[in-house]
């Protein structure tokens, strides 16, 4: 059975830093693409970042680009997202997701709130 947990949201001061976990089981992540994907509060979801295992790409969104990285640590199989510089606007549920031609399993979500 697929599972996708992720971890790590909370309340952050502008400026600030998190890092979100995103554990996975049921599949092998060594050779998955992981993304992960967000939804502010009334808005639609937004695609943040992508991690391609197979091959080490990484991809991002324009608003995050420098700001936010994504990686993997098989051994552990868990995705990670690090954030840095923390806006208001990053203010979301992040979502990790499966990505095989379209997100086939999603975890449960983690609230971040940036917020002084």
């Amino acid at each position: 059975e697929v599972q996708l947990v992720e971890s790590g949201g909370g309340l952050v001061q502008p400026g600030g830093s998190l890092r979100l976990s995103c554990a996975a089981s049921g599949f092998t992540l060594s050779s998955s693409a992981m993304s992960w994907v967000r939804q502010a509060p009334g808005k639609g979801l937004e695609w943040v970042s992508s991690i391609y295992n197979y091959n080490s790409k990484t991809y991002y969104a324009d608003s995050v680009t420098g700001r936010f990285s994504i990686s993997t640590d098989n051994a552990r199989k868990t995705v990670y997202l690090q954030m840095n510089s923390l806006k208001p606007e990053d203010t979301a549920v992040y979502y990790c997701a499966r990505e095989q031609a379209s997100y086939d399993y999603w975890g449960q979500g983690t609230q971040v709130t940036v917020s002084s």
